[in-house]
């Protein structure tokens, strides 16, 4: 069983930064690729960006390449994701997803709204 949490949305002005974060708790021997989606309102939720559980690689939408940094901090089972120069575009729920074993497990999800 693997739950995750995330944290860090707020309402911030178009350019502005803000840091997500997705606190992962599962098998305590494992280390898990995790990735981040958002789902705006009115939209279907899309793939933002991934960090890989071997060697760390990241992958990111071209929506957000360039802005927005996933990376994780293995002691604290922590996923981050900074993000930059925010659009009104990036208005959104942030969730992020484990799949592990077969199965895809979620977070509630934490609210980015990006405007003046």
């Amino acid at each position: 069983q693997v739950q995750l949490v995330e944290s860090g949305g707020d309402l911030v002005q178009p350019g502005g930064s803000l840091r997500l974060s997705c606190a992962v708790s599962g098998s305590p021997d494992k280390t898990y690729s995790v990735n981040w989606y958002r789902q705006a309102p009115g939209k279907e939720r899309e793939w933002v960006a991934s960090i890989t559980r071997s060697n760390g690689n990241t992958y990111y939408s071209d929506s957000v390449k360039r802005r927005f940094t996933i990376s994780r901090d293995t002691a604290k089972k922590t996923v981050y994701l900074q993000m930059v120069r925010l659009k009104s575009e990036d208005t959104a729920v942030y969730f992020c997803k484990v799949h592990d074993l077969g199965r895809d497990y979620w977070g509630q999800g934490t609210q980015v709204t990006v405007s003046s």
